[in-house]
């Protein structure tokens, strides 16, 4: 008798999907944009029908003004009113503009409150007016308490449906309550443990309902170290809070510290990705509407900074132009000049972006300030003295001038190390001052690199050359 296992044959019948298996692919794209000059609206609206609304608003902003307007004709009422909340702004304000204010009150009528708010609060006074007049008087005044939140605010981003039960309620009457109940979230992760004055006293995971028995009270399972959330908060800080501490949901209080709503983690996820791309587009001086918006929306908004770029541009030819008569006398001073700023820039970016980045995560503060900063004027210095023997080389054997090798080495040196300093000092800086570090440093420090970069070569070369 052998003792030999038979093999097993294991069938796979559908392989597991990939990644680009998810979202809205560029076939789906295609086929919509033909189907849609070949006036083949059934099957617009088939393939619309079948993506998920994030999806959905993807194929939305992908689409040229007019297919986009042939698209949500076809739609027409069976739009899914969530797509609006996934939407960018600019093209969500096309959309707005298309379906009108009766298309946009049965959409937010049909959102969970913190959707319909992001909605409506970028909507003009008098568009509100005529959204809040076709709207029932409690979702109406649901919108107008939320926009009356301070901007970028926990209340703002907060969703007013919450599963607050009292403390004294066993595991069974929640549970009863939870079934019978209307005006509970479509999703909820917690629960949070009220006292008669409506002030959180800690929260239960739904998870831990479910398994617990139904005699035993809501008062004897729930955690109490709950991070409640004040309504004035910062998005930002509260994006902290939940990264910091793991949240998935956590509720937002009054000033007497009462429950008037909750925020969950696929709003933080939201706001941190927000928050990330828009310091990113601030360091160039661009925004995310560049991307949608029309052609003179975009040439006005940049050309505010390169304005501001053209007069830090001056400056920095304000210096050359105090050594003229050294530029004059020696052309290879005039070819090597840009090296040394160019480098002391992009130093001094890299700096900058950490440092920007470390502030937004809260892990830049004055108690590591002085730590930071000696770190980067250190590795500014390194990198100077190698770009220094590798620059100076270069000029060496381009113009055969061992001095000049000297001189642009020097000059890398410092302006290296002060890249390091000023890309550490800027953004510490404008945070002191209450201004974004994200929109102003990257003008600041380019200034400082271009000014340094060419007073210390031309500085140098006028003692030393001439």
């Amino acid at each position: 008798m052998s003792l030999d296992p038979q093999p097993t044959e294991i069938l796979v019948e559908d392989a597991p999907p990939a990644a680009e298996d998810y979202g809205l692919s560029e076939e789906q794209i295609q086929e919509v944009q033909a189907a849609l000059e070949a006036g083949e609206f059934a099957r617009v609206e088939e393939v619309a029908q079948a993506l998920h609304a994030a999806d959905l608003a993807d194929l939305i902003e992908s689409l040229a003004t007019d297919d986009r307007n042939l698209l949500l004709d076809t739609l027409g009422p069976s739009l899914d009113p969530e797509v609006l909340s996934y939407l960018v702004p600019a093209v969500r304000q096309d959309v707005i503009e298309k379906i009108g204010p009766k298309g946009l009150a049965s959409a937010l009528s049909h959102l969970e409150s913190d959707d319909a708010v992001e909605i409506f609060e970028d909507l003009d006074e008098e568009f509100q007016r005529h959204i809040l007049a076709q709207l029932p008087a409690g979702y109406r005044l649901v919108l107008e308490e939320g926009i009356a939140f301070p901007e970028y605010s926990a209340g703002r981003l907060m969703q007013r449906e919450v599963v607050a039960v009292p403390a004294a309620w066993s595991v069974g009457e929640t549970i009863d309550f939870m079934r019978t109940a209307h005006e509970l979230p479509d999703d909820f992760y917690d629960l949070f443990v009220v006292d008669p004055k409506h002030k959180c006293q800690g929260f239960v995971p739904l998870s831990r309902v479910l398994r617990t028995r139904r005699p035993v009270k809501m008062s004897e399972v729930m955690d109490t170290d709950v991070k409640t959330i004040p309504f004035t908060m910062d998005q930002e800080e509260v994006a902290y809070l939940f990264r910091q501490y793991g949240l998935v949901s956590t509720p937002v209080v009054d000033d007497a510290g009462r429950v008037i709503g909750m925020i969950t983690v696929d709003d933080i996820v939201r706001v941190i990705d927000e928050e990330a791309e828009d310091d990113l587009m601030k360091l160039a001086g661009v925004g995310e509407s560049d991307l949608y918006g029309r052609v003179w929306q975009t040439t006005r908004s940049r050309a505010t900074w390169l304005v501001v770029n053209l007069g830090t541009a001056v400056l920095a030819s304000l210096v050359i132009g105090l050594f003229e008569a050294t530029l004059s006398q020696a052309v290879a001073l005039a070819v090597l000049m840009p090296i040394v700023a160019s480098m002391g820039g992009n130093a001094g970016m890299q700096t900058l972006t950490v440092a920007v980045r470390a502030l937004a995560m809260k892990d830049l503060s004055a108690a590591n300030a002085m730590r930071f900063i000696g770190k980067e004027v250190i590795v500014g210095c390194l990198n100077g003295v190698i770009f220094a023997v590798l620059t100076g080389l270069v000029a060496y054997l381009w113009f055969g001038q061992p001095l000049i090798g000297v001189i642009i080495g020097a000059a890398m040196v410092v302006n290296m190390m002060v890249a390091g300093l000023s890309g550490t000092l800027v953004p510490l800086g404008l945070e002191k001052l209450k201004i974004d570090p994200a929109v102003a440093s990257g003008v600041f420090l380019t200034t400082i690199t271009d000014v340094v970069g060419f007073f210390a070569f031309l500085g140098l070369a006028a003692v030393f050359v001439l």
